[in-house]
């Protein structure tokens, strides 16, 4: 029996080490210094102050930002503690009750709007802290924005189109803006 506890309690031990304490701190480590800025969680600054990070999303609600979009998260909004989904299926009728809801809140807050709700206004993501949205979902609120804040349309459209991030090397991913540096870049407007 010790023939065989001593070697099991030695590889445990080693294993332990090496993939509890020297392979993250080694992974850190790298992660530091080849993109220092991500892994110090993409936190951005205003002024001297962190307003948030570009890789979680944030609760806009006044009509004169891009709303983002919506949070499935427990509690509050947005909440990185709380990661998930809703995991209602489309059959669910709790899906479709939130969408008829998030739809007539779109439609109140811009009512000469009559182009078609995008999907990702009124769907939330997987992990429900999702900071992007599609640039049609940005381009069906600028005319409630330009509005609001007495703005050119042009103007905010050209705000959108430098905030698109397209593709990775034009095929990989799908084209997506940022709502908080968009918001953040919509509120350096005069």
């Amino acid at each position: 029996m010790k023939d065989i506890l001593r070697p099991a309690i030695v590889v445990f031990a080693a294993l332990s080490v090496l993939t509890g304490l020297l392979y993250p701190l080694a992974v850190t480590g790298a992660a530091k210094a080849v993109f220092p800025h991500e892994a110090a969680g993409s936190l951005v600054q205003r002024n001297g102050q962190t307003v948030g990070s570009s890789l979680i999303g944030q609760n806009f609600s006044d009509p004169g930002h891009f709303w983002g979009r919506p949070s499935a998260t427990a509690t509050m909004p947005y909440n990185a503690a709380a990661s998930g989904g809703s995991n209602q299926g489309p059959l669910n009728p709790a899906l479709s009750d939130a969408i008829k809801a998030r739809v007539e809140a779109l439609r109140a807050a811009d009512p000469g709007n009559t182009a078609v709700v995008p999907v990702d206004l009124v769907t939330t993501s997987a992990s429900g802290l999702d900071p992007h949205i599609s640039p049609a979902a940005a381009q069906y609120q600028v005319a409630r924005i330009a509005r609001v804040r007495n703005l050119p349309a042009a103007s905010v459209n050209a705000l959108v189109d430098k905030h698109t991030e397209r593709p990775l090397f034009g095929v990989l991913g799908e084209a997506r803006v940022n709502v908080l540096a968009l918001n953040l870049s919509l509120d350096n407007v005069r």
